[in-house]
């Protein structure tokens, strides 16, 4: 399985909003680093995968009907693998529609996602869960 396999089948389960299939897709050791500023998430960094699903994925998917959708991949060294693309989504509590840029920087590891680090248009996702018109 290649690097770009292991951090699709990432994508493809919180597309499906998995989360049996989001855990199985990361390393025990998994770190998570998210942008600044994101609204729902109730941690930056997490460690480990259950961490990282409680405190990123979860009130994330609690908050929006949300999912990242990739369009560019790089494949960089050290088996590490670059994705740019848009989450695409709506916010429950308002319905106003999300379309935010991001940047994935994966590590892989043993055939699983090792770490990531999030960069993302977090005033996208604040303005879809303001109340102002």
């Amino acid at each position: 399985m290649s690097n770009r396999d292991v951090v699709d089948k990432f994508y493809k389960a919180t597309q499906s909003g998995d989360a049996a299939a989001i855990l199985a897709a990361l390393h025990p050791r998994f770190e998570g680093w998210v942008a600044p500023g994101m609204p729902s998430v109730e941690v930056t960094q997490a460690h480990g995968p259950e961490a990282a699903l409680a405190g990123i994925w979860q009130p994330v998917f609690r908050d929006f009907e949300i999912a990242p959708f990739a369009e560019e991949w790089f494949d960089g060294r050290y088996d590490t693998v670059t994705v740019t693309g848009h989450y695409r989504g709506t916010a429950r509590a308002t319905g106003k529609h999300v379309t935010a840029e991001f940047a994935h920087i994966w590590h892989i590891a043993d055939g699983k996602l090792l770490a990531l680090h999030q960069y993302t248009d977090t005033w996208q996702w604040r303005e879809a869960v303001s109340d102002a018109a």
